[in-house]
Formats: structure tokens, sequence, C-alpha cells
């Protein structure tokens, strides 16, 4: 899978403009904060923010930073969507548990050696079941673990 495909399935799941009170990223349009379209240079109001804006967050901010074209291709979207929900580190950090490595946050040869050397509908599972163990625990999993379950379960089924 390539960026571009895993964009289009993000927005997917992501869906329009959003200001939900429990979400701390406040208004969002295609998941996008306010202040992540800020700091790539968007300062027009969130409901019109452009898609390709969207894109070049997504991809400098979360795709990129998990090294997603290096992955296995088995996990990339499931590692790019982690990425995504709660940030590049803690997507490694589960990545990097569900393989059983050093748990350094930093995918390295190391620990790609290891997602190579893996049956991948068995990492797929670790991996999702690590996401999902820890979402439980935040505080906005009452407001939220209605979709972040369809979402993990939809990863589960793809």
């Amino acid at each position: 899978m390539n960026f571009a495909t895993a964009f289009q399935l993000l927005l997917g799941h992501e869906g329009d403009f959003s200001d939900h009170p429990a979400d701390p990223g406040g208004k969002t349009r295609f998941g996008v904060t306010e202040a992540a379209a800020r700091e790539f240079g968007y300062q027009g109001d969130m409901r019109e923010l452009p898609v390709d804006v969207a894109q070049q967050v997504y991809l400098h901010r979360y795709w990129k930073p998990v090294g997603a074209e290096d992955l296995p291709p088995g996990i990339r979207y499931i590692m790019f969507d982690a990425a995504v929900n709660s940030g590049p580190r803690q997507a490694t950090l589960w990545l990097q548990r569900a393989l059983g490595v050093e748990v350094d946050g930093i995918i390295g040869p190391k620990t790609l050696k290891a997602a190579y050397g893996q049956d991948m509908n068995a990492l797929r599972m670790r991996l999702l079941a690590q996401r999902l163990r820890f979402m439980t625990g935040l505080n906005n999993w009452p407001a939220f673990s209605r979709g972040w379950a369809r979402r993990v379960a939809d990863l589960m089924e793809a």
C-alpha cells in the first residue's frame, strides 16, 4: 500500500468537520486539528480546510515518521492509522511491543528485520491488541469508544 491509497482509506474513517467537546484536538477537518493545519500554513476557517493541506499534514506528520514505506505492506496502513490516532511514537511503541523487540520508540533496522520475519496476521492482531488496550485507558474512551472500537474492528477485517 502506498500513501495515496492509505490517505483515501483514512479519509473514510476521519470524516469531515468536527468540533467535539471531548476531543482534545478541538476543531478538525478530515481529522486534521486546527493546530496541525496552522503548522502547515493554513490560516482559513477549519470548515474549509482543503483536502490537499490535509494530505500534506498526514504525509509529513504520520506516514513518514513511522517509516510506512519501509514497513511490511501488511502493517503499513495499521501503523499509519495508529500514528494518526495516537501519534507516531506511540504507534512505534505498540509495534515494538507486538514484535517483542527493544522498546525504544525508533523504527530502525532491528525493528524492521523483526517485522519482516513475522506472520503478518499474527503481528496485525498483536499490534491492534496493543492499540485497543491503550485506548480503553484514555479519559475520553467513554465519548469515543464506539467509533474507536469499530475502527479497530475494521482494521482486523481488512
